[in-house]
C-alpha cells in the first residue's frame, strides 16, 4: 500500500449564531471547496476553554477542515504563512479572545 502525504488544515470556530460567525464558515467553506476540491464541517461540537480571566467556560465550536495536496514536510513556510492567513481573517471579522487553526501532516492511501 503507497501513501501520499498531504496537510490538513482545521480552523476551530465558536458556534454563535450570529451573521458574522456564519459567514466566515462559509467563507471557508468556499476557500477550501475551491481551492482544494472540498472541505467536511462538523457544526455544534462541545469543549470548554480558560477565558483571560480563568473561568471555565463552555463552549460550541464549528470545526471545517481540508486537506491540501501539498507535503509539509517539505512546504512548512507555505502552509504557515496561508495558516496565517486564515487566523488574521478569522480575527478581522470576528470579535473573539481566540480561534484555532491546526495544521498537520496526514497520509491518505493511493
Amino acid at each position: 500500500m503507497a501513501l501520499l502525504e498531504k496537510t490538513r488544515i482545521e480552523v476551530y470556530l465558536p458556534d454563535l449564531p450570529t451573521v458574522a460567525y456564519q459567514k466566515l464558515l462559509n467563507a471557508f467553506d468556499t476557500e477550501f471547496t475551491h481551492s482544494f476540491g472540498g472541505c467536511t464541517t462538523n457544526r455544534g461540537l462541545e469543549g470548554s476553554y480558560l477565558s483571560r480571566a480563568g473561568v471555565k467556560t463552555p463552549d460550541r465550536i464549528n470545526l471545517i477542515y481540508t486537506d491540501i495536496p501539498i507535503a509539509l514536510s517539505t512546504n512548512f513556510e507555505l502552509v504557515a504563512a496561508y495558516a496565517g492567513e486564515l487566523k488574521r481573517s478569522a480575527f478581522e471579522s470576528l470579535s473573539e479572545e481566540a480561534v484555532l487553526v491546526v495544521v498537520k501532516q496526514v497520509y491518505h492511501t493511493v
